[in-house]
């Protein structure tokens, strides 16, 4: 018998999107991820048999012609949203199983992924990245219009993405415990957001002068490392989020 995910996905790539299998989790069920997924009924059909996932991959980016605005409620996007959809154009609108919001651009060239910095809990997902395809999983599609163009002031310049205004926070052992908890706690598909997201948190106690940079570094990376993710790209990540911040420029 046919999954629902497989005949999800048989129907998308009739519209010309690749699909590959993904876990209740939201991480790849194949080896590659993204890159292995398939255009063709017949590649579909092997992907499915020998990798089966319950919820359906879309790659973003140059791959499939689509970049997502993923709004994260849960950690501010909400806020967000609601102070700028009046400037969003109409376009294709998915609800996600956290009850966000996928909102699904026409790629843009050159447009690659991001978290956080247009705002906290506003994500891009383009070249590079991937998103669940949450109608195939029963969420609601919110406007089933054709995606439009990004808005130029989302992606003429750089300066107007970083709306969120540096500011300092006093260092404490009880704010780094939740810090730390929340990044060793992160699940597949969710552990580099919230690497993000904690480290510039950090970055924010590094502001006030009074926690160090390359300590909070290591702080955020081995938290990560616990979660999962590889040293290296934990290091990356927690250096990116504590600059975002506004912490120390070498960090």
């Amino acid at each position: 018998m046919m999954s629902s995910s497989l005949s999800a996905a048989l129907k998308l790539i009739e519209t010309g999107l690749p699909c590959f299998p993904c876990k209740a989790d939201k991480s790849p069920a194949t080896p590659h991820g993204f890159k292995d997924a398939a255009k063709s009924a017949e590649a579909v059909r092997q992907l499915w048999l020998r990798y089966s996932g319950p919820l359906v991959g879309i790659p973003t980016g140059e791959l499939s012609g689509l970049d997502v605005l993923d709004v994260d409620v849960r950690n501010g996007g909400a806020r967000w949203f609601a102070s700028h959809r009046n400037r969003l154009p109409a376009t294709r609108v998915h609800r996600t199983r956290s009850g966000g919001l996928h909102l699904l651009f026409k790629h843009r060239p050159g447009q690659r992924c991001s978290a956080g910095q247009i705002a906290a809990g506003i994500d891009i997902r383009a070249d590079g990245g991937y998103v669940i395809w949450w109608p195939a999983a029963g969420c609601e599609v919110l406007d089933d219009v054709p995606p439009s163009s990004w808005p130029e002031w989302l992606v003429l310049k750089p300066e107007v993405r970083l709306e969120r205004k540096h500011r300092t926070v006093v260092p404490s052992d009880a704010a780094l415990r939740g810090l730390i908890r929340a990044v060793a706690q992160s699940q597949p598909g969710e552990r580099n957001r919230i690497t993000f997201w904690a480290a510039c948190r950090a970055g924010e106690m590094v502001a006030s002068g009074l926690l160090g940079a390359d300590s909070a570094v290591a702080i955020i990376a081995e938290a990560a490392a616990r979660a999962g993710l590889p040293y290296t790209e934990a290091q990356r990540t927690a250096r990116s989020g504590i600059r975002a911040a506004g912490g120390l420029h070498h960090a």
